[in-house]
């Protein structure tokens, strides 16, 4: 192999999307790059200044295309990377994020007349306001049998492609008339990449209830709706693109954008997280991989196949060749982190951390790591951004319980940091009471670098915690991807062997710790049980009383 052969990873996430430079022959990460998104989330109001409902968040697709304007060619330039070098370039989106189109692919809230419509927007993946739509899919489902929904732990997410279109279809029929491609943001890009429109198998299994060569029936639809009939047919439909496959040669527009060769392989799209179980080398059964960042997805592969609660899918094939690909989550990990660090991080100690020369982060890190665990006599529910895994249900809310007087921030904080860690145990024993066990926990994203964290996670799961060795997990995945895309590797399972890069064991569960967590875990799983399966609707409840009042 040509020792100078380079691909190109594209990660779109929430806030930025961030572009690696990847030597093919050993994975070596030459230079990376970021663009931050100009318009962020959309979340409380559009560019032209139309409020937006509670639980909405929303995307400009013209962020998207900065950053391939902006830092490929930066990245490329900061490796010493000569065009001619580079022989592929992949991508990941987040997920679900979805967006109607038209028949060429221009999104829809580019048109004269729709820049203040907001169903003509992207939906990124955290938009929760079809919950209710959500619902209704699911009892329908329910009540006919239908057999996909065990593939989906028995609930699909608001999150996902079929409940943001039949909100678009309810709320706003005349932009749902419009729409003539109704797509993922994943397929979106490669499409303006290539000029070649396919749909990725991994978001097509896990986020587009595409089971056994086959969407939900037209009959199903109907009874959702008598409009929805014709959803998959006339608006979603598209040939299906294994991962690793070359979705076309890159464009002569795209190429201007990027400063890359006209005609390189462009790789199918990918999902943030299953894009990452490559990069980590995650690819033997059982060796789950939590991705952390602003939400935590849970990936894994596996040669068991289990009816698991609360999946947000299983796919044959939907992360790698030959295995059961498993995805779970919990909707809010960092965002919960930084939402309290905006709304309970006082005066004093902003400037105690100012003087200190550390973030608001790092400070309350280092208060709260010098408890002993349950020293600050609080449990959190992880809930504020809702509950992807394992109950499936976005208008759950955030818990706090055991303040007094005496609490202070550090206390907060370090019990937020506990839930989420509670979170994932739920999770892991969820898959292994049903019969699909978890071999090792893997994790990635940019929340590894709290060693406070980690080792959190580490006492509560009662689990070595190895860790992807990239600061660019997705990125990397997906130019490992593009190297499979460009021929230089047969399949992703030789190229995650080369170009992967992980640490194992980096962080030890503490015998006395996790016994001491293991006493606030059992109360963490009363309060879920208790709040998230009806013995108490409060939370519902409370939301209505909003939605009323807003």
């Amino acid at each position: 192999m040509n020792p100078e052969l380079c691909v190109v990873g594209v990660d779109f996430g929430t806030l930025s999307g961030r572009a690696v430079v990847v030597r093919v022959g050993d994975g070596a990460e030459l230079a990376s790059a970021e663009h931050v998104y100009a318009h962020a989330v959309l979340d409380r109001e559009l560019p032209d200044g139309t409020q937006l409902p509670p639980d909405w968040a929303l995307q400009d697709p013209a962020d998207w295309i900065d950053v391939l304007r902006t830092a490929v060619p930066e990245a490329l330039a900061a490796a010493g990377v000569r065009p001619e070098q580079v022989i592929g370039i992949g991508t990941d989106f987040t997920a679900c994020t979805v967006l109607p189109a038209l028949a060429d692919g221009t999104p829809l809230c580019e048109l004269p007349g729709l820049a203040g419509r907001p169903h003509a927007y992207p939906k990124l993946w955290k938009h929760h306001a079809a919950q209710g739509q959500a619902d209704r899919i699911n009892a329908l489902a329910a009540e006919r049998k239908e057999a996909w929904l065990e593939r989906y732990g028995g609930k699909v997410s608001s999150e996902w492609e079929f409940a943001k279109a039949l909100q678009v279809l309810e709320e706003d029929p005349e932009v749902y008339r419009r729409t003539e491609r109704w797509l993922e943001a994943a397929d979106w890009i490669v499409w303006r990449l290539c000029g070649r429109y396919v749909r990725n198998a991994c978001t097509a299994g896990y986020k587009g209830q595409y089971q056994e060569s086959r969407y939900p029936s037209r009959e199903y639809l109907a009874a959702l709706h008598p409009d929805f009939a014709g959803f998959v047919a006339d608006k979603l439909d598209q040939p299906i693109a294994q991962l690793g496959d070359r979705a076309g040669g890159l464009g002569a527009e795209a190429a201007a954008w990027t400063g890359l060769p006209e005609g390189i392989a462009v790789c199918v799209g990918n999902v943030d997280a299953h894009v990452t179980a490559p990069a980590a080398v995650a690819v033997e059964p059982g060796q789950m991989v939590a991705i952390m960042g602003t939400s935590t997805c849970h990936v894994m592969s596996s040669d068991h196949y289990g009816t698991v609660p609360g999946m947000c899918g299983i796919v044959d094939g939907g992360i790698l060749p030959g295995l059961w690909g498993y995805e779970a989550g919990q909707s809010g990990v960092g965002d919960i982190f930084g939402w309290f660090v905006r709304t309970g991080f006082p005066a004093g100690y902003a400037a105690a951390a100012q003087a200190a020369g550390q973030d608001p982060h790092e400070y309350l890190t280092g208060l709260a790591a010098r408890q002993k665990v349950g020293e600050h006599g609080l449990i959190a529910l992880d809930w504020h951004s809702g509950n992807r895994s394992v109950l499936v249900d976005h208008d759950l809310s955030g818990v706090i319980v055991g303040q007094t007087l005496a609490t202070r921030p550090e206390d907060i904080y370090r019990a937020l940091l506990e839930a989420t860690a509670f979170g994932t145990r739920t999770i892991i024993e969820a898959f292994e009471s049903a019969g699909v066990p978890v071999q090792e926990l893997i994790v990635a994203g940019g929340l590894t670098k709290n060693a406070l964290l980690m080792q959190i996670y580490a006492d509560v799961t009662r689990r070595p915690l190895s860790v992807i060795a990239s600061a660019q997990g997705p990125a990397l995945g997906a130019a490992t991807h593009a190297a499979v895309a460009a021929g230089a590797y047969p399949d992703i399972r030789i190229a995650a062997r080369a170009m992967g890069k992980v640490e194992r064991g980096v962080h030890l569960p503490d015998p006395h710790r996790a016994a001491a967590y293991d006493r606030l875990y059992a109360e963490y799983r009363t309060l879920h049980d208790y709040f998230g399966r009806g013995a108490n609707d409060v939370m519902h409840r409370l939301r209505r009383i909003r939605t009323e009042a807003s």
